[in-house]
């Protein structure tokens, strides 16, 4: 009876993957287990196989490099060892039979918050058990540190790569406290800093978390897909992944490292709306285009929705997300989309209050308006500002902006600015200068007279660079 029982519920769990699924996930646990896929392997023996830690590690070093760092291997056996089967007592053996190793698959890659929780809980800590903050902090520090090594190592970061970002071991730590920051008791409070690591959280606790920190799941989606190597070549059912990192386009051999780092480009991409999250396209670089605001405007105007982000002398790194096209004139533009966001020292997004329109502002060579470019806040007290005397700006919240309730992003209030980078996200719009489409100089007589009055000719290729094809970073 018990096997019968068992062999139901394994049953449920298989009929959750799609048969070409179902041959891969049997492919690997072929592999594991050293069973090869010949007549013999149907035998009522190849059904009593078990995978161990150190095939798993086997796996994992077969390679040049590991795929996965190695405590994350570690965690993912404790998450298969911890599945109970009916008639056995769980835990007792090292070995992972077939059905939990499904069961595992089952849960983590098609399960809801609850089918996930057990198995995270062993995944942090073998015990189980109430969990300290701090055991949750490490694991998903680990869990992020696996992402971004496991897409790097599989070449899926499509354009990004860790040479042309910055280091991730500051982002991982940040993204981590971040995600943290959404750990509630059941009261409603929320612990921070050295009180998180210390306060012990059950297990309803970090199912809640679970279940509203998408994040987490998707993590684990491609540690397991990518890191395993498993259904990695089948399409992403729950299309989680699939935007997970946008493709970058306009970096590639220009030598040029961006102020992003890898885990605040997932963060900052899942907070864009969907259809803009599958490409990023360099528009601006300070260190490519120079220390110029006419440069700036150049580059920017008419490039549809993009991603702004600075960093003050003190090594601040923050932005914001503008929804429409900039345009160069004296009246607030952008809807309630758009939004300010810190990279470093903390990662976090700052989105609208509903206290007023003031999403996005650009301006030029006007006498009575002020002339640069601002995000939130009122005229002399942007959330953010840099101004058209390029290189001074302003981030000036007391207590918080109104429109996007930020802190002070900067490490001064008046700031000085260090470098300066703008990404058009999504698809560019028809008029962006498309080939045999007028250019931004030629629709926009403003624009060209700024730029023939900051000295620079209407011929001038810098300013029309040429359109990249699609593909070309990848």
């Amino acid at each position: 009876k018990m096997g019968n029982a068992e062999s139901n519920a394994y049953q449920n769990h298989l009929s959750r993957f799609l048969p070409e699924e179902q041959s891969d996930i049997d492919g690997l646990f072929d592999t594991l287990s050293g069973s090869s896929g010949s007549a013999g392997a149907k035998n009522a023996k190849a059904a009593k196989k078990t995978v161990t830690l150190a095939a798993l590690q086997a796996r994992q070093s077969a390679h040049t490099r590991e795929p996965l760092p190695e405590p994350m291997t570690a965690r993912l056996y404790n998450g298969m060892k911890s599945i109970d089967l009916p008639g056995k007592s769980a835990g007792l053996t090292e070995q992972i039979a077939k059905e939990q190793f499904v069961i595992f698959m089952s849960n983590l890659l098609k399960g809801n918050a609850d089918e996930k929780i057990s198995i995270i809980m062993r995944m942090i800590a073998k015990t189980g058990g109430p969990l300290k903050g701090k055991q949750i902090q490490e694991f998903t520090e680990d869990l992020i540190t696996s992402v971004v090594h496991v897409l790097s190592y599989r070449k899926e970061l499509k354009g990004w790569s860790l040479e042309n970002t910055r280091d991730s071991s500051s982002g991982v730590k940040a993204l981590a406290s971040e995600l943290l920051s959404e750990l509630k008791l059941p009261d409603g409070t929320k612990p921070v800093g050295s009180q998180l690591l210390e306060t012990s959280f059950d297990q309803s606790v970090i199912e809640d978390w679970v279940y509203r920190v998408p994040q987490i799941s998707v993590f684990l989606s491609v540690v397991i897909r990518q890191g395993l190597h498993v259904l990695h070549s089948l399409p992403d059912q729950t299309k989680d992944i699939l935007n997970l990192v946008p493709h970058c386009k306009g970096i590639k051999g220009r030598g040029v490292v961006s102020l992003f780092d890898i885990p605040a480009i997932i963060y900052i991409n899942s907070h864009l709306p969907a259809e803009m999250q599958h490409k990023w396209q360099l528009l601006f670089s300070s260190r490519l285009h120079g220390e110029s605001f006419s440069q700036l405007c150049a580059h920017i105007v008419s490039k549809g929705p993009c991603v702004v982000i600075i960093r003050d002398l003190d090594g601040f790194l923050f932005g914001g997300f503008a929804s429409h096209s900039w345009e160069v004139k004296p009246q607030f533009q952008g809807d309630n989309r758009c939004f300010l966001f810190s990279v470093f020292p903390t990662l976090a997004v700052y989105t609208y209050t509903g206290y007023n329109d003031h999403y996005m502002y650009l301006n030029h060579g006007q006498q009575t308006m002020p002339n640069g470019l601002g995000m939130g806040g009122q005229h002399g007290y942007f959330g953010l500002w840099i101004d058209s005397d390029y290189g001074k700006g302003h981030s000036k919240a007391k207590p918080r902006c109104t429109t996007y309730n930020s802190p002070q992003l900067s490490a001064k209030e008046d700031f000085t600015l260090d470098a300066m980078e703008v990404w058009a996200v999504g698809d560019a719009p028809e008029s962006a200068g498309r080939k045999g489409k007028k250019s931004i100089l030629d629709v926009d007589p403003q624009a060209q007279a700024l730029l023939e009055m900051a000295g620079k000719s209407r011929q001038s290729e810098g300013l029309r660079e040429p359109v990249e094809e699609e593909g070309d970073d990848d």
